[in-house]
């Protein structure tokens, strides 16, 4: 495989991976924030503590912004398919969105505060 490809395959992959843990991370709000609950609530909230755990577990950075750079042969690319402007403040965005999320869940588990639906 061309190093071009396989740096466009790591890029779609870590581009699939964002937008599934974005999601995932909203879908925690949501059920927070609304009490709602599904078969997508366990999926989502084992995604989000996963993706916690990986990143703490490297230093609060995403393992595959490196395996891009690597790849990228010391050229100024993004690590994703995404523009650099929407995927640069990341940390600041989902971080809270986690923390909140799994705080609001926590309180409904913890009090039974959970709606009907």
């Amino acid at each position: 495989m061309t190093s071009p490809r396989r740096l466009f395959l790591i890029r779609l992959l870590h581009t699939v991976i964002y937008v599934l843990m974005a999601a995932s991370a909203l879908l925690v709000l949501f059920a927070g924030l609304t009490g709602a609950r599904g078969p997508w609530l366990a999926p989502a909230l084992i995604l989000v503590l996963v993706e916690s755990v990986v990143f703490i577990g490297f230093g609060l950075k995403c393992p595959l912004t490196a395996v891009v750079a690597r790849n990228a042969g010391g050229a100024p690319v993004s690590d994703t398919l995404m523009p650099e402007r929407l995927t640069r403040h990341t940390f600041k965005v989902f971080g809270p969105i986690f923390v909140i999320g799994l705080a609001l869940l926590a309180l409904r588990w913890a009090t039974g505060w959970w709606s009907a639906g």
